[in-house]
């Protein structure tokens, strides 16, 4: 089943039927981390952006995004954007990544002054990268 399908924009999920949707031990893991480490409450949206339309849920913290969760079945991604101005810390911590990170962040390019990584969390690996990306964030 299609997320899109599932949730229309105003028949907004449960993070109870969230969590079953994605199925995953590293979504909790996710989020748990986010709240306990930023002291931050998810809150869901509705986006109309083509490339990932549907609920999803950002967490931001003093107005500024840490991140954005895609809901997938069985899956999810997080939106996860570098600033120019840490790249010369982020380049230098992205050699000690797993090889997915390191493929995703060399492929894409800077444009307007960021990076948008959009990436497939799947393995424990992933998920811990994807954590020290955002602490660049905050």
């Amino acid at each position: 089943m299609d997320w899109q399908d599932m949730f229309f924009q105003d028949n907004k999920p449960t993070p109870e039927q969230i969590k079953a949707f994605i199925n995953s031990p590293l979504w909790d893991n996710l989020n748990n981390a986010l709240t306990s480490t930023y002291d931050v409450e998810p809150k869901l949206e509705y986006s109309k952006c083509s490339m990932q339309r549907g609920w999803n849920v950002k967490y931001k913290k003093r107005g500024k995004s840490l991140c954005t969760l895609y809901p997938q079945e069985g899956s999810f991604k997080a939106l996860v954007i570098v600033n120019e101005s840490n790249r010369v810390e982020v380049d230098l911590f992205i050699n000690t990544c797993c090889d997915y990170i390191k493929q995703l962040y060399n492929e894409i390019k800077f444009f307007n002054g960021s990076k948008w990584l959009m990436i497939q969390i799947d393995s424990m690996s992933t998920l811990n990268d994807t954590l020290e990306l955002i602490k660049f964030r905050v």
